[in-house]
């Protein structure tokens, strides 16, 4: 193995990096913790290391710099016994480096089983940086927890927001400019259609169904049944068809379970529970629960569901008119979801969308596409007014398509807002 290890390293060293944009997270680089990236496949991870890499390189000898990617064919069937001759390959190439720093970057490290005492090991003796990437939540979580407490820094990384899509297509954000404004909305209706996944920009409408159902069989096939064996795997496809045609819905496990059973499938309640999981390992589908003060009520009550991505929906989805309503609310569950992993729903005598706390504020939102029935528009401030209350603050959001102010409720305010637009400026 060493010497494709060796061939692999100088590979990399000798070449020029494709362009990439600066994403929105902001990764402490020049520290002494393990940095680990999480997130779906093909959200965007290889290229953060690329920027990294790409920065580094303005400051430090290529040499000292070394990218793996273990989902590289050369590298198939690599065990963690193997990882030696990474070390070792380098050395032999570099004799010189051993006293001087290392940047590490080692990308879709979950492939290797038992890769978290390798790292962890290096660390310890070598003056190394290490900066690591995975597509399983679980993986890097339950294996950090037990191996690597106390040296890592953990990001979750998403496709990209809105404010990064306008950014990937070279837009400019001047919301005093109306020429600005026209590309923005123009663009929004498209983001929100298809999705934030790099690769699908720009492409065809064709195109970005299939690459986007391509990201859907990796998922499946190497996340999944794969690593967990699974063999009832026309359950597990149409749970996915389930969770991206109906995100933004509340889930009830039980009945789920009843109507699957009708259907014809063979399957347990357990089974259901741990597909769930397994999806959300993934990173493919997110879950809230219910706003309770105890684990046990809100366990009581259905969650609901999002997509990581909105194109998912499309792959399945064969209706002419997209449903915005759960377009809009699963944009706003990945904005807030992106900042924080405490998001929840309130029910009362009426439903919130997202209740979160983030950098210490409380946050209240609704959404609702269409407000121009006044009973509609009632009901959105009057649950809001609810939950003002219950929750104790004096402000929440109501977001619209187009509706744009705000509104009084006895000693509270309610601010309505465009999506796209509360898109580049929630910080």
């Amino acid at each position: 193995m060493r010497e494709v290890f060796r061939r692999i390293i100088i590979d990399f060293q000798e070449r020029s990096l494709r362009p990439t944009i600066k994403r929105d997270v902001q990764i402490p680089l020049f520290n002494d913790k393990i940095i680990t990236l999480i997130g779906v496949r093909r959200c965007g991870k290889t290229s953060i290391l690329y920027k990294m890499i790409e920065e580094l390189r303005e400051n430090i000898d290529s040499k000292n710099i070394v990218y793996i990617n273990f989902e590289d064919d050369r590298l198939m069937g690599t065990t963690v016994s193997d990882l030696d001759d990474l070390i070792e390959g380098y050395f032999e190439l570099y004799p010189e480096k051993r006293d001087e720093k290392i940047y590490l970057f080692v990308d879709e490290v979950q492939n290797i089983p038992g890769w978290e005492v390798f790292i962890r090991r290096i660390y310890d003796t070598l003056n190394v940086q290490i900066i690591i990437t995975g597509s399983s939540s679980k993986l890097l979580s339950s294996e950090i927890a037990t191996s690597l407490r106390g040296r890592t820094l953990t990001y979750e990384i998403f496709p990209f927001s809105f404010k990064e899509y306008l950014r990937f297509k070279n837009i400019t954000v001047n919301l005093d400019s109306s020429k600005s404004l026209s590309f923005i909305k123009h663009n929004f209706e498209e983001y929100l259609l298809c999705g934030g996944f790099p690769e699908t920009i720009g492409q065809e409408g064709s195109i970005q169904k299939r690459i986007l159902s391509d990201y859907v069989n990796l998922i499946v096939y190497k996340d999944l049944i794969e690593r967990y064996g699974i063999t009832n795997t026309a359950l597990l496809k149409h749970l996915i068809k389930y969770a991206f045609v109906n995100m933004a819905t509340s889930v009830s496990i039980t009945k789920l379970y009843n109507d699957f059973k009708s259907n014809g499938f063979k399957l347990g309640k357990e089974t259901l529970f741990d597909y769930f999981g397994y999806l959300e390992e993934a990173y493919a589908i997110f879950s809230i629960p219910i706003f309770r003060s105890s684990v046990r009520e809100e366990q009581r009550n259905p969650k609901k569901i999002y997509a990581i991505d909105n194109g998912l929906r499309a792959v399945y989805d064969a209706s002419f008119s997209p449903d915005y309503s759960k377009l809009y609310e699963n944009l706003v569950f990945l904005a807030l979801r992106s900042k924080t992993n405490e998001v929840y729903y309130i029910k009362e005598r009426q439903e919130i969308d997202f209740y979160c706390v983030i950098d210490g504020e409380k946050q209240l939102i609704n959404v609702s596409v269409d407000i121009s029935n006044p009973d509609t528009f009632e009901r959105e401030i009057n649950s809001l007014a609810e939950g003002m209350e219950f929750i104790g603050v004096d402000k929440s959001v109501l977001i619209t398509k187009e509706r744009e102010g705000s509104m009084s409720v006895g000693d509270k305010i309610v601010y309505l807002i465009p999506l796209w637009k509360w898109l580049l400026t929630h910080d």
